[in-house]
């Protein structure tokens, strides 16, 4: 496989850009070698700057769930730009746009545009805080809610990526204030919550974490927490920047059946743009400023050109629902082919997947949370990646992150995608 202009390029942005990339996970360093410069992509398809072709597990982390380039929402996007960009004031659309979310999502009340998921977690604990009186949080080892200082303690994704688990710049004190348990252990959050009674603010979870692999919720953890927050006083927030109308229309809170005080969200709902938002409980959202007094603001927030972007695409599951089992039934087609692959391989793996998020881990053991997770051979995967690579095919560039299947990929795609991965495994000692 020819990357020469990968090489060249990569060389080039080095030059003025720190570590050559905009975002650490693409750099590769995780998995080694030269990161891969991308110049298009439709459908299910990566198209390197070489003009290599790659099967897409990625998703660009998620929002393309029915394939890039999709036409509906790149024909929206081309006629809203002829109206201006940005306006810096309010427009119907970001009205049409909260009542749709409204609509599709249950126990969201209000909600408020942001322009990333870090953003709408950043402001979702602030709000929590100022609501609750109240300055500490619980989050859990190995989930990721974006690079604010208070997240970066014990985070996953390309924090873990990159085995940095104490930050320099997050000072002490915003340490200090958050507390970290392990994913799953319901009885490690309940001995958090009797220690600091009376301090904690909010709960944060991913109801499904995307940012150690895809690891999912133990029965009783979910259910467990939101009974720990209604009996002490505590918000108790879903971070849905991955999950939210992935999982089902009204993201996990649906799939899962679990009702949360307030949810952000990202990926998808922005369509591929820069988008996020939060929402929730009308008496939480309503002390978000200009009704209340904790601050929030954003001179992007509800960008046209995002909003369309994302009510194209929204609009579209919503009348559409039947798109969530037919992107199932591929990944567990996906899921039961690398399966047979693995299991001739003769070696120990785990395969975690819900909805149309699957992970593949070269461990001996359930991965249930950051340590499990950790535990598994990385090299191993290092090998993987790269022989699938050579075959055409795009997954995370890290062990720690889940894949995301998109709706074009077709059972021809799935079929070289297995095939690929039975004789990936062979290049594996």
């Amino acid at each position: 496989m020819n990357i020469e202009k990968s090489i060249s390029l990569f060389e080039r942005a080095q030059q003025s850009i720190p570590g050559g990339v905009n975002s650490p996970v693409r750099a590769f360093k995780s998995v080694g070698g030269t990161p891969l410069f991308m110049q298009r992509a439709k459908g299910a398809y990566l198209y390197d700057a070489d003009g290599n072709a790659y099967i897409d597990y990625i998703a660009s982390w998620g929002p393309m769930i029915l394939g890039h380039a999709y036409e509906p929402v790149v024909q929206a996007i081309r006629g809203k730009a002829m109206d201006s960009t940005s306006f810096g004031a309010p427009t119907e659309l970001e009205i049409e746009m909260a009542e749709l979310i409204i609509s599709m999502v249950p126990n969201v009340d209000l909600i408020r545009m942001v322009s990333s998921g870090t953003e709408a977690c950043m402001s979702v604990i602030r709000l929590a805080r100022g609501f609750t009186g109240k300055n500490k949080f619980i989050k859990f080892e190995g989930h990721y809610h974006g690079h604010a200082d208070s997240f970066l303690v014990k985070a996953g994704s390309g924090v873990a990526t990159f085995n940095i688990q104490a930050v320099p710049g997050v000072t002490a004190g915003v340490a200090g204030d958050t507390l970290t348990a392990p994913y799953n252990d319901l009885e490690a959050v309940k001995k958090l919550a009797a220690e600091h009674k009376g301090t904690i603010a909010a709960i944060i979870v991913e109801p499904v974490a995307g940012n150690m692999g895809c690891i999912l919720p133990a029965r009783g953890f979910l259910e467990g927490l939101r009974a720990l927050c209604d009996a002490e006083g505590i918000v108790f927030i879903l971070d849905e920047v991955m999950t939210g109308f992935r999982l089902a229309p009204g993201g996990a809170q649906e799939r899962l059946g679990i009702r949360a005080d307030l949810v952000t969200y990202g990926k998808v709902i922005g369509g591929g743009m820069p988008v996020g938002a939060f929402g929730g409980r009308k008496d939480i959202m309503q002390q978000i400023a200009p009704l209340g007094n904790i601050y929030q603001a954003g001179t992007l927030s509800g960008n046209p050109i995002a909003m369309i972007a994302g009510y194209t695409l929204l609009s579209e599951l919503k009348k559409n629902p039947s798109i969530y089992k037919e992107l199932e039934e591929k990944t567990i087609y996906l899921r039961e082919g690398l399966e047979a692959g693995l299991k001739a391989w003769g070696q120990p793996y785990v395969i975690n997947q819900l909805g149309s998020m699957i992970s593949v881990h070269f461990s001996n053991h359930p991965v249930t949370d950051f340590a499990s997770a950790s535990s598994a051979s990385t090299e191993a995967f290092k090998k993987y990646f790269h022989a699938m690579l050579g075959q055409g095919v795009y997954l995370p560039p890290s062990a720690f992150e889940s894949w995301f299947l998109n709706n074009a990929l077709t059972k021809e795609d799935l079929d070289k995608t297995i095939s690929a991965s039975a004789e990936s495994l062979k290049q594996i000692p």
